[in-house]
């Protein structure tokens, strides 16, 4: 992936995006969807694809808060590992086959991004032979994660990547604010899954910083504190 040089899109009109980031509607986030988009704003983001997991309820409240920034995407987990798309216009649930998830996903003219592919700290990682089954089928595979407790598993989504020349997405994976940003990839203009797909093959990285392995720590009280809410309203 290249790197990000001012004076080569100087002229160009080009926007910073988040290809990867959670709201309160994410299970393990308590972000609400107006500190995003406010942080978002803050941190010079130009479109925020915002991808919780297995719904885009966030992400539309998000974009009703904010059309012209927020793109809405949604996080899935299939049978064999997670997928990341954007430009989802009908929500896909969780449990289905990757084939089933991409079926669908393509009828809507989404992007489709693979998650971590690597990191075998998280449950969405993928196996190789699936991996290798799926990627006539994706648009890209997400190269940097600034999740990933290990970097050596962004390294490989890198090597991979090269190796089978296939587009690379970043994203800060955030669950909280202060983690917007942290990845992000600079882009010619998009407005759709299809002028994405061609603006991808043009992109330059801005910040690529991974976070410290406690930001799983604010995931972590998220789940807790979500539960103890329920347990208290039953």
């Amino acid at each position: 992936m290249p790197t990000f040089d001012e004076r080569s899109m100087k002229n160009k009109p080009t926007l910073n995006t988040e290809f990867h980031c959670h709201t309160i509607f994410s299970k393990d986030s308590l972000t609400r969807p107006e500190q995003l988009v406010a942080a978002a704003r803050r941190k010079g983001i130009d479109r925020l694809i915002v991808t919780d997991h297995n719904t885009i309820a966030g992400a539309l409240a998000c974009q009703a808060i904010d059309p012209q920034r927020v793109v809405v995407g949604e996080e899935i987990m299939t049978t064999q590992g997670e997928l990341l798309a954007s430009f989802v216009q009908e929500e896909i649930p969780a449990g289905l086959s990757p084939r089933e998830t991409i079926a669908r996903l393509r009828a809507q003219g989404a992007f489709i991004s693979v998650s971590h592919p690597f990191d075998k700290f998280r449950k969405g990682h993928w196996a190789l032979p699936d991996l290798l089954e799926i990627l006539p089928l994706v648009d890209a595979i997400e190269t940097f994660n600034a999740r990933c407790m290990w970097p050596g598993f962004n390294s490989q989504a890198q090597r991979f990547a090269r190796r089978y020349d296939i587009p690379g997405t970043v994203g800060s994976d955030a669950h909280a604010t202060f983690e917007v940003g942290r990845a992000t990839l600079v882009l010619p203009d998009f407005h759709d899954g299809e002028s994405l797909r061609q603006a991808i093959q043009q992109a330059e990285s801005g910040p690529l910083t991974l976070s410290m392995p406690w930001v799983h720590l604010t995931s972590r009280y998220a789940v807790w504190y979500k539960a103890r809410q329920r347990r208290q309203q039953q």
